[in-house]
């Protein structure tokens, strides 16, 4: 059979640069305090900000908003703004008068300020600014526990968990409230200041209205490069039914060719080798990365191709073959949405949660003095379509709220159901 692909209007080179603008924050993070600006500190960086978005937004029309009466409604409240995180404050709220993903400032009190350096300097052409001014040793690092945490309705509840690192090994779960850590309010940065390899307790309600609970975590400094990679490969498991063992993946972002040769190889190996099904989890994380690679991966529409060697040593087909779902939410970003979009267009299985983030444009960043701003250079079209605030919407929706979640998954048990059910529709 013909391959299928999905024909794209930009080069795939931009996904190098895609990220997602402000919906979730990483708790693996290192800081020191705030720092205080003085007015013209911060009016200088206001002002690069503002100047940036109008000549360099992807759409020279701004999506008709008044830049400039945009400029004159916040422009003293940054020269009022006396710390870096009320200047930021400033500008998030100036920036979010666009209707745009891929628009943010960030610095480092902000946990993700340290993934999004770390995504745009891979590669070429994707951060302007001296890294090395940031980051001496040229590596970006920060201390944290390996969990994503959200505000919602004012209550901070962990919404993800890097297997393998710290909030994993003390037993933290998706869903868990945080209430404080060390016995202050809690801080995805602050918490973990300086603590690197040293006890922190934490305070949770996993049930909603049940007892708080203490847990003791360990931060350790992890570099974000290499914390995804790991992340994915300690994530690999295989679920055993009653009849059926299907494997399963969690992929928080796709930004390193590096990662999708790690899927590669780790399913032609046992024990995936020998599973029935697998299932890709693309929810929350970050995007980035050549969406192409992975649909490629587990496109069983491909010709099966076996390498055979002089001595009659064989190489095995390259491809996944049996049958894949995809786990997806509002959090499925930029070029894993494109990975989503493909796999549904073409009928490669099925995918369950809700519908995706909507953030599918190009991005550069720019390493000012006092953080990173993030800005959409280029709009993406795929099959003359924009997934830009559309998103993608699932072949099975299953609501979640991850609040009190205590470690219950729907999502992923409708997933394992609708394979558990093609497995047996297939078996004899």
């Amino acid at each position: 059979m013909t391959p299928r692909r999905i024909l794209l209007t930009a080069a795939l080179g931009l996904w190098l640069q895609a990220l997602v603008a402000f919906l979730s924050v990483d708790a693996r993070a290192y800081s020191g305090p705030d720092v205080l600006v003085t007015p013209a500190q911060a009016l200088a960086t206001f002002d690069e900000v503002w100047t940036r978005v109008r000549f360099e937004f992807y759409d020279p029309h701004l999506l008709g908003v008044d830049w400039q009466a945009v400029r004159a409604k916040y422009r003293d409240q940054a020269g009022a703004a006396t710390t870096r995180s009320a200047l930021e404050a400033v500008i998030n709220r100036m920036l979010h008068e666009l209707p745009s993903s891929h628009l943010a400032y960030y610095t480092p009190t902000d946990a993700a300020y340290y993934d999004i350096l770390t995504i745009l300097s891979y590669g070429s052409g994707g951060l302007t600014g001296n890294l090395a001014r940031a980051f001496p040793d040229g590596e970006v690092s920060c201390i944290g526990i390996g969990a994503f945490t959200r505000a919602i309705d004012g209550r901070t509840f962990i919404t993800g968990v890097l297997a393998g690192f710290p909030a994993d090994q003390a037993g933290l779960h998706a869903g868990d409230e945080v209430l404080s850590a060390g016995g202050q309010p809690f801080s995805p940065v602050a918490s973990f200041e300086g603590r690197d390899g040293q006890q922190t307790t934490l305070l949770l309600r996993r049930t909603r209205g049940g007892a708080e609970e203490r847990v003791v975590v360990t931060p350790q400094r992890s570099r974000p490069a290499e914390a995804y990679g790991d992340a994915m490969r300690n994530s690999m498991r295989i679920i055993h039914t009653d009849r059926f063992s299907i494997g399963y993946v969690r992929a928080w972002t796709l930004y390193k060719k590096e990662y999708t040769n790690l899927l590669r190889s780790q399913l032609h190996k046992r024990p995936f080798a020998d599973a029935d099904a697998l299932i890709l989890d693309l929810r929350d994380g970050w995007g980035g990365g050549r969406f192409d690679d992975v649909l490629e991966a587990i496109d069983s529409h491909l010709p099966v191709a076996e390498s055979i060697g002089r001595g009659g040593q064989k190489f095995p087909d390259a491809n996944w073959r049996p049958a894949v779902a995809l786990l997806v939410n509002e959090g499925t970003r930029s070029a894993k949405e494109l990975v989503v979009y493909g796999f549904k267009k073409y009928g490669y299985g099925e995918v369950v949660g809700t519908r995706t983030a909507g953030s599918v444009l190009g991005a550069h960043g720019f390493l000012l003095d006092d953080g990173v701003f993030i800005l959409p250079a280029f709009d993406i079209v795929v099959d003359n379509k924009r997934l830009e605030g559309r998103g993608v919407t699932p072949t099975i929706e299953v609501p979640f709220d991850i609040r009190y979640a205590n470690g219950r998954d729907p999502q992923l048990d409708r997933a394992l159901q609708s394979l558990v059910g093609k497995l047996r529709h297939r078996s004899p």
